[in-house]
């Protein structure tokens, strides 16, 4: 057998992360596993580690807002696959997850032998979601344009937007990402650009639209 297969798991909850490293174990037996808390731990750990294989991502970890952990990694790096490992069980949130690039999408409430199916699929090129999920159902046109529109932004680029959603100013952004009050006034406009709007106000409004499907699907 070659090298080990080398695996992130990216999640806040320690049971949690339990239970997916056993599935991980289960699926990839010699697996490489790798944990990380916060969306700046995940970003670390991948820049120490650009071999990695697969990333397992929770929607809801500290540092991410709605779709944003997702749309990073994506941007960041297109080749590595990740499956979105989430509570909520709402049809629209995974359509939009598998929209935005995961090759799977993985309830927690499955049980631990269907998450190595899922592993396993998602290793051999495939791609996973919930058997009752219908991929081909009619998309909502709105979300699927602002999809579009969002996927459109580098990583850097989508950082910065998710420090605009926190309220952050340009010399905040600055220096959280370590560059020029300068830099971060380009990616604003960039990010203006690509989203079609004005202002920052705007464009902190157009992403809380989408990560609001997610929330009224987590309070319903």
């Amino acid at each position: 057998m070659g090298e080990a297969v080398h695996v992130l798991i990216a999640d806040d909850h320690p049971l949690v992360l339990g239970a997916l490293r056993q599935a991980v174990v289960g699926a990839v037996p010699g697996a490489a596993i790798f944990e990380a808390g916060d969306f700046d731990s995940v970003a670390a750990t991948l820049e120490a580690h650009p071999e990695m294989d697969l990333v397992l991502l929770d929607l809801t970890m500290p540092g991410v807002r709605g779709f944003s952990g997702l749309l990073f990694l994506r941007a960041e790096r297109p080749g590595l696959p990740v499956i979105v490992v989430s509570a909520n069980e709402d049809r629209a949130v995974m359509r939009h997850c598998l929209e935005f690039g995961a090759a799977a999408y993985v309830p927690k409430s499955l049980d631990v032998e269907s998450m190595r199916t899922a592993i396993r699929t998602v290793l051999d090129g495939g791609q996973w979601a919930p058997p009752d999920l219908d991929v081909a159902a009619t998309p909502n046109k709105e979300a699927t344009a602002l999809v579009r529109r969002l996927s459109s932004l580098t990583p850097q680029q989508v950082r910065v937007l998710m420090m605009l959603s926190q309220g952050l100013l340009n010399k905040q952004i600055a220096y959280e990402l370590s560059v020029s009050e300068a830099t971060v006034k380009a990616h604003v406009s960039a990010i203006l650009q690509k989203l079609g709007v004005e202002s920052r106000t705007q464009a902190v409004i157009l992403a809380a639209k989408i990560e609001r499907v997610q929330e009224l699907a987590l309070a319903g």
